[in-house]
């Protein structure tokens, strides 16, 4: 069976959970893919979904600018799940009435279920009321022909709808959220009960599937492989590996932002504990020349970008009929890096945004619908050891993007010193394994400071550490303050150039995990 037979569609409005949707899916092994609500009619047509999901969203559905998907959605015959604004665009769209709301509802809720059928089938314990997540100012009024309420809250007389006749369903609530209580058995009940899906999306079936699909692209013929040695490029290296043995080349590219020893360590990784042929690149001089002067984070992104792929170039033209390039582009680089609501981009990837238009290799990119998390639950199906599994993210641009303002040796070397510290420090409180990622940022300032009776004026150092399941939001850890303490004490004694530091605590969103 082909694991993309069977998908859920998402049509996003701009809601800043969209994400947990499309995750909150497929942990019920059902494949599901996040769409910009313009995808024409016709594509949805032919992805042949399951069920149709609407994602909430910032606007109102009564203002003139508001963000419509076509109506004729809701007459495919197909299940559809509107979710917040996605409830009262169904609403507005097939006849009803939606208006400002007089009391607002965000946070928890209570939800009594008035039909425990359909969204809420299994949930009659319990009296009828759930907590439930509500972020809305807007409620829905008047429902549309055919439709009935499912479940009301406290503000909301409509907090849950659906059709009478076809397998139209909508909720003013997030079931995507944790603080949703019955969010999962929502969304199950959605899934199974009501678009009938099976529970066929694994990584085993996800390995058969890919390998094939790559043996049928590449056929004889040979590929490079990005290997950085991170997570990401890891699995993609061994999952192309499974699927064409040694006509696969890895090339390792040492482009000198790299952390302290640890070009070496990952070489003898490859070594020991691989079976792929690896070469490695030595290109620090040229990377430090291209980051220059350059001070724009865009800037630093694309030249690394265009520096990794002149150089795969150079090694596949030795190599000889080299055609394609597989590299570990993640679901969440594809997300950043493309523009679903006509806003900014919010950053270009290396390995999305900052590739040349014109590139003379074609792209392999396995795990390019993948979530973090499950790469790494592919790579144990791989058969690789945790130790490559388990590893913090580390961006393929490096250091170059945790240097705020130009990347010289100098401030390379100063950054590397005190993120030794944090890794250290991290590894040895257990936290290392606890968290997302944690590492130093080293900023364009300085500032004035006291050691010895003497007046310094020197660099700042802030600590980023952050938790997360996919990359798509992230939470600042909450470390204790001992750990604090001695990273911060640590860095300030040992680091030569360094009188402060700082702890980052920003969520994403709004910021990024990454500074730059």
């Amino acid at each position: 069976m082909n694991i993309h037979s069977e998908k859920i569609l998402i049509l996003d409005f701009g809601s800043q959970t969209t994400q947990l949707i499309a995750r909150r899916i497929r942990e019920q092994k059902v494949y599901c893919e996040i769409h910009p609500y313009t995808l024409p009619l016709e594509k949805i047509k032919e992805m042949q979904p399951k069920g149709i999901v609407l994602s909430g969203g910032p606007a109102s559905v009564y203002d003139e600018a508001a963000p419509l998907s076509d109506p004729a959605v809701f007459e495919l015959g197909v299940p559809v799940l509107g979710i917040c604004y996605g409830a009262q665009l169904m609403t507005h769209q097939l006849g009803g009435a939606v208006e400002r709301a007089e009391k607002r509802e965000f946070g928890k809720s209570d939800l009594e279920v008035l039909f425990t059928a359909g969204l809420f089938a299994g949930l009659e314990d319990g009296a009828g009321r759930h907590q439930v997540w509500m972020s809305h100012g807007d409620r829905i009024e008047k429902l549309p022909e055919g439709f009935v309420s499912s479940a009301r809250s406290e503000h909301s007389p409509h907090a849950a709808i659906r059709h009478g006749e076809k397998n139209l369903v909508g909720v003013q609530f997030h079931p995507e959220v944790a603080h949703t209580l019955i969010g999962t058995d929502v969304l199950r009940n959605f899934i199974f009960g009501i678009c009938g899906c099976d529970p066929s999306w694994t990584m085993h079936n996800f390995v058969e599937s890919t390998v094939r699909d790559i043996k049928e692209k590449i056929g004889s013929g040979q590929a490079l492989c990005a290997l950085s040695g991170g997570v990401d490029s890891s699995v993609t290296a061994a999952l192309v590996h499974r699927a064409i043995g040694d006509q696969l080349v890895c090339i390792y590219v040492n482009n000198g932002l790299m952390r302290t020893g640890e070009t070496k360590s990952l070489m003898r990784y490859f070594e020991e504990k691989t079976r792929l042929k690896v070469i490695e690149v030595d290109a620090e001089d040229y990377f430090l020349g291209e980051l220059e002067g350059i001070v724009d984070p865009e800037v630093k992104r694309k030249r690394i970008g265009y520096g990794f792929i002149k150089i795969f170039e150079e090694e596949a033209k030795k190599l000889g009929d080299v055609k394609y390039l597989a590299q570990g582009t993640l679901y969440p680089d594809v997300i950043e890096s493309v523009s679903f609501r006509g806003a900014a981009v919010i950053k270009s990837h290396h390995n999305v945004g900052g590739l040349p238009e014109v590139m003379k290799l074609d792209l392999i990119e396995p795990l390019r619908e993948l979530f973090k998390d499950e790469v790494r639950e592919l790579g144990l199906e791989l058969g690789l050891p945790e130790e490559a599994i388990y590893r913090q993210p580390f961006p393929g641009p490096g250091l170059g993007i945790r240097i705020m303002g130009e990347v010289t040796r100098e401030r390379l070397h100063l950054l590397r010193r005190a993120d030794v510290i944090v890794l250290e420090e991290m590894k040895n409180s257990g936290y290392y394994r606890k968290v997302w990622q944690s590492f130093a940022v080293l900023l364009p300032i300085r500032t004035v400071g006291v050691m010895g009776d003497e007046r310094t004026y020197e660099n700042v150092v802030a600590l980023r550490s952050v938790d997360s399941v996919d990359a798509m939001t992230a939470d600042w850890s909450k470390l204790p303050y001992d750990l604090l303490g001695r990273i911060s004490n640590r860095i300030i004694n040992e680091v030569r150039g360094v009188n402060r530091v700082v702890f980052d605590i920003s969520s994403k969103p709004p910021g990024t995990i990454e500074w730059e």
